[in-house]
Formats: C-alpha cells, structure tokens, sequence
C-alpha cells in the first residue's frame, strides 16, 4: 500500500515517546492555545510568513507561553519549499511543579524544509526544522530573592512533523472542511543536548474550515508532552488549539 511507510512514520513517533524510561516527576496542564500563521506571497516562489501565538495553561489560570515567528520561504519546486527564520519565546513559570522558576526568554535562528505530497485525496506533510537555541538560564540572586536571567545557552533541537490531511467536504470543486492527523517530534541534539533524547512530543488531531482561498480556520487537539532539560519533570498536556490561517497573494498576477 502508498500510504504504509508514512502511517508507519507516524506510529514510530508515537510509539517512541512511550517507550522512554525517564524517572520524572510527572505534571499536567489543560492548554489553550491561541494561534496565528500569515502567509504573504511576493512572487510565484518568495513568500513572508509571519507567525504568532499565546498559549495558556491549566484553563485560562496561568500564562504557559508565547512567540513570534518571522520567516522567509522559497519554493524550489512544487512539491519542496526551504525557509529561514527567526523565533523569539518567552515560557512563563507554570505548573505544579514548575519547570521554571521564572520567566524564561529564548532566540532561534531556524533553517526548514517542507515537502508536500498527494496520495489519492490524502495530503501527506513532512517538515524538518533545525533550530539554534539561544535558553536565557536563571540564577537565584541573593540580594533581590528571587532568580534572574543570568547568561544564555547556546542548545540545538531538531524537529520533524508528519502530517496527514483529508477533505470532509467540498463545493464547486473546493475544499471547504478538512481532517488532518499527525505527530512531531522535538529532538535535543548536539554536545549540549540535556539528559534526554526527547524534549518535545506532539500528537494532533483536528479540523480545518476553509472560508476561501485566503482565510482559514483550524480547531485542534493537541496532547503534549514536554521533558525539562535534566529530564526531572516530565508534563503531559491535554491542549485546544484555534488557528487562524491567512494566505495572500502580493504580485500581481499576468493575464
């Protein structure tokens, strides 16, 4: 069967994150999260990109995190497309227990490739991001009482999703609502890479409703599970994400 070798990726992902053997406090948080993804075409091939979201935990109780993503795409062909970017986070203290003892600020500089591919009315993703992490880390300060970033920490992640999108419904040939199930994988890597192989794992399964060509609205499921850099709390984060999706065309196109 075509599909075999991309559902069997996806299972592997899976399956990897429960096979791990980590002696970790465990944590749960119910997440909501808010997300943005803007696409703006200046060319057939060049395309601006702008990302963004604010995430939440345990309800609305507790701010998890938020970032901003800028990037550049280019489309070598019609199935491959490379970017790079730039991402700027913040992770707040969250959580009992909490990874952090405060608010910690990171900086990527991130190089990715998507392939995209059909298989019947299957769209079938993949994605590899190679991000260099720049972790504010944080020191007890004896005279305020209380920790401060104190220097940064150079950390490199690799991240491979693989995702598997459907039309539900179509009209006038367009797809209107689609499903779409898949998994990613955050992998530590490099001298400084922390006590575990895994810091992040992601299951997701959701809808997409399509307004038209350039608006797009995404609900999702999303189950996270986080390893801290000592690989001493371990969270595992049932999560609802909405997106919302825009594409817009710069050029003017030739008649």
């Amino acid at each position: 069967m075509l599909y075999k070798p991309n559902f069997l990726v996806l299972l592997l992902c899976v399956l990897s994150v429960f096979s791990l053997n980590a002696q970790a406090v465990k944590s749960q948080n119910n997440d909501v999260w808010f997300h943005y993804v803007g696409k703006n075409k200046l060319n057939e091939k060049l395309s601006l990109t702008f990302e963004a979201t604010m995430r939440y935990a345990d309800g609305f109780s507790e701010k998890q995190q938020w970032f901003v993503r800028p990037s550049i795409e280019y489309q070598f062909t019609k199935k491959f497309a490379g970017s790079i970017g730039y991402s700027h986070y913040n992770t707040y203290s969250y959580g009992d227990p909490a990874m952090n003892k405060t608010d910690i600020p990171e900086d990527h500089v991130w190089i990715q490739g998507t392939y995209i591919h059909n298989s019947g009315d299957f769209k079938l993703t993949h994605r590899l991001r190679d991000e260099n992490r720049f972790v504010g880390i944080a020191k007890y300060d004896a005279v305020s009482a209380d920790y401060e970033i104190d220097r940064y920490e150079y950390r490199n992640r690799l991240r491979y999703m693989f995702l598997v999108n459907y039309p539900l419904l179509k009209k006038d040939n367009q797809t209107k609502l689609s499903g779409f199930l898949g998994d990613e994988m955050f992998l530590n890597i490099g001298s400084n890479a922390g006590k575990t192989l895994f810091n992040q794992n992601r299951v997701i399964a959701g809808l997409g409703y399509n307004f038209n060509s350039q608006h797009q609205l995404q609900l999702s499921y999303i189950h996270q599970n986080i390893w801290n850099y000592g690989n001493t709390i371990q969270e595992s984060n049932p999560t609802v994400r909405i997106s919302y999706l825009t594409t817009f065309d710069w050029y003017k196109k030739k008649v």
